[in-house]
């Protein structure tokens, strides 16, 4: 098909590229790829630790909440947290609601919190969530 015949330049309704028709193609004749067993299992390893603010805490110049205030699962006192480097991560929540990344450092004795314009009230919960991934 010559490329200058599909255009038509006598008026600008019908100013127009003409397509060939597409032809569909029977999905049969291709070959789905080839399945791939994985030569191992990942497992995950979860962590969670909480804490009921008892005072309100002033962000303005950010915070350091020592481990010690936090519990466990089970509701018993912990001295650290459980870290997973390098194949896990930490996420915070502060009062339910997930926080940025940025926003906070989990080291194993502490959480830091970056100066915020904010104020955690008395009562808010504070929970971290730890989770690694081991290869076996």
């Amino acid at each position: 098909m010559d490329p200058r015949k599909l255009i038509c330049d006598s008026c600008c309704e019908k100013n127009r590229v003409l397509w060939s028709r597409i032809k569909a193609v029977d999905i049969c004749s291709i070959q789905p790829p080839s399945v791939v067993i994985p030569s191992g299992t990942i497992i995950p390893t979860i962590n969670r630790y909480f804490y009921i603010v008892t005072e309100d805490i002033d962000l303005t110049n950010g915070t350091i909440i020592p481990a010690s205030l936090f519990t466990d699962d089970n509701s018993d006192p912990v001295t650290e947290f459980k870290l997973f480097y390098p194949n896990g991560y930490v996420n915070l929540y502060i009062n339910a609601v997930m926080q940025e990344g940025g926003a906070y450092k989990v080291t194993p004795y502490s959480l830091t919190l970056n100066p915020f314009n904010a104020t955690i009230y008395a009562g808010t919960p504070i929970i971290i969530e730890s989770l690694g991934f081991q290869q076996m």
